[in-house]
């Protein structure tokens, strides 16, 4: 009998999987592979698959055996694929893990993103991009979506201590008055430096441990996260209510970070190969400049309209729009897209 392949790689131009797959590597790794495959942007990772979040649950909450050294091969071929290590202090590889089921089952399921972050990496990517405020904003972000998301411990939490930087130190900075509102992108590196401080002072009371300072305990963490959501209330509600039967389980995607938060020429969108509202023939969505993905289903700032992004950033949406076409032709179907902008670069997720 053949041993199990639970990993597949996808990266440089090409991938183990495809569109067909949907079954065994879930909807966004067949999508992500199928989309390597015919030459698009898409950054490289790996997706373990369905199979797997199967047995994860058969063997109480446990990954099989057998994954481990699966994943740390696949992991090193990223690495040398994106020229990059997790955890490196000079210059790391982050990434986001996602779920990602054979079936569409929007919002239902968690995220992970800039995974590989620690208190020597995120210096360490404040001096390769000479950007110190993105790369405390990213770590940030992390703590957050790691501690609600893999430990458990409520978003409310980490949004309150937000509040209270932003009006102990952001508004006297500004010197905004009590009515205006103070947004994320309002905080400067000194106050996320101090959030950060929080954050951890937050995940230490709740877990009565440190934050991960080991980039692979934050993927298992992780990992076992987007396993555990698939069991989740909501989920399996909605699996109910759907009539969703037969369904092993969740993909992981693991997937190298790219940054829609690196400033003004950065952002982030989702959208429609054509208006799915009407079906007509016009390109339909949302994208918000300097953010990561996780602020446009949030709600907590206005994305600007397609026809805005292509006056702001028309490169951009050139590429973007050349995505768009070689996708209809391939699929010969509407599609819906998340794409993310890293200084201008296009890169579809």
């Amino acid at each position: 009998m053949s041993k199990s392949k639970f990993v597949y790689f996808f990266g440089d131009r090409e991938a183990e999987g495809n569109g067909s797959m949907k079954e065994l590597l879930g909807g966004k790794g067949a999508g992500l592979a199928e989309m390597t495959n015919i030459g698009l942007p898409v950054p490289a990772g790996f997706t373990i698959t369905t199979e797997v979040c199967a047995q994860y649950f058969k063997n109480g909450n446990k990954h099989p055996a057998a994954l481990k050294p699966e994943v740390e091969k696949h992991l090193a071929r990223l690495e040398k694929c994106t020229g990059k290590k997790l955890g490196d202090p000079s210059d790391p590889l982050l990434v986001s893990v996602r779920s990602g089921a054979p079936v569409s089952m929007p919002g239902m399921m968690d995220t992970i993103l800039n995974l590989g972050l620690t208190d020597a990496s995120v210096e360490g990517l404040a001096r390769k991009t000479g950007n110190r405020r993105f790369a405390l904003d990213a770590y940030r972000r992390f703590i957050t979506m790691y501690g609600t998301t893999a430990m458990g411990i409520g978003r409310e939490t980490f949004d309150d201590a937000f509040l209270r930087i932003k009006e102990t130190l952001t508004r006297k900075r500004l010197g905004s008055k009590a009515a205006a509102k103070i947004g994320d992108t309002d905080v400067n590196e000194e106050e996320l430096a101090a959030l950060i401080k929080a954050y951890k002072a937050i995940y230490r009371k709740a877990i009565k441990k440190d934050f991960p300072q080991d980039p692979m305990e934050q993927l298992w963490g992780a990992t076992g996260a987007v396993f555990g959501s698939w069991m989740a209330d909501k989920a399996v509600t909605y699996r109910k209510v759907e009539r969703l039967v037969g369904v092993k389980g969740t993909a992981v995607n693991v997937v190298q970070m790219v940054f829609g938060n690196m400033g003004e020429t950065s952002g982030t969108g989702v959208c429609f190969t054509r208006d799915p509202n009407t079906g007509e023939n016009e390109f339909y969505g949302d994208y918000l400049v300097n953010a990561q993905g996780e602020d446009v289903v949030a709600g907590i700032r206005t994305p600007m309209k397609l026809s805005e992004f292509e006056k702001k950033n028309p490169k951009a949406y050139r590429q973007l729009c050349a995505v768009r076409k070689t996708l209809e032709a391939h699929y010969k179907d509407m599609q819906d897209l998340e794409f993310t902008v890293e200084e201008g670069k296009l890169y579809m997720l």
